[in-house]
């Protein structure tokens, strides 16, 4: 037999029992002992009260426990840094972006008649908006240091 036939000869049987079950599900296999792991209880230390503040304190510390209430600290994020501050020409361009299709929603829902020169207004203001926003993003990531590492 050639090496070629040897692997059709496998291939057959690999589609021949394709659509058989299989011979033992995984219920019946027996879970591993090494992945028995015993569960411990955790221990919660309570302090005792020694006047009404004490009590309002242990009440409030359980605010702390995550939610399986074993003591470990959330992770609290820090704040997100400030929005960049816009220039007027890229608010503008926002406005614009954003004004002109308004504008023309809210006067065919309104029902109002739309002058030549207006409708003009508004859908270059949106096509002038979209430019002004593609010209100003710049060709490339911004360059803060001497090194930007590896920029693809």
């Amino acid at each position: 037999m050639t090496p070629q036939s040897d692997e059709d000869e496998v291939w057959r049987q690999i589609v021949a029992s394709f659509n058989d079950t299989a011979e033992r599900d995984s219920a019946d296999q027996p879970w591993p002992d090494s992945e028995n792991v015993p569960v411990e209880p955790v221990p919660r230390v309570v302090k005792p009260a020694v006047d009404e503040d004490a009590d309002v304190e242990a009440e409030q510390g359980d605010d702390d426990l995550d939610e399986d209430g074993d003591g470990e600290e959330r992770f609290v994020p820090p704040p997100p840094p400030p929005l960049p501050k816009l220039d007027l020409p890229t608010k503008l361009a926002w406005v614009a972006l954003f004004g002109g299709p308004a504008y023309l929603l809210i006067a065919a829902m309104a029902n109002w008649q739309m002058e030549g020169w207006a409708l003009f207004t508004a859908v270059a203001a949106f096509i002038g908006g979209f430019v002004a926003l593609v010209v100003r993003m710049g060709d490339g990531p911004p360059n803060d240091g001497w090194d930007d590492g590896a920029v693809l």
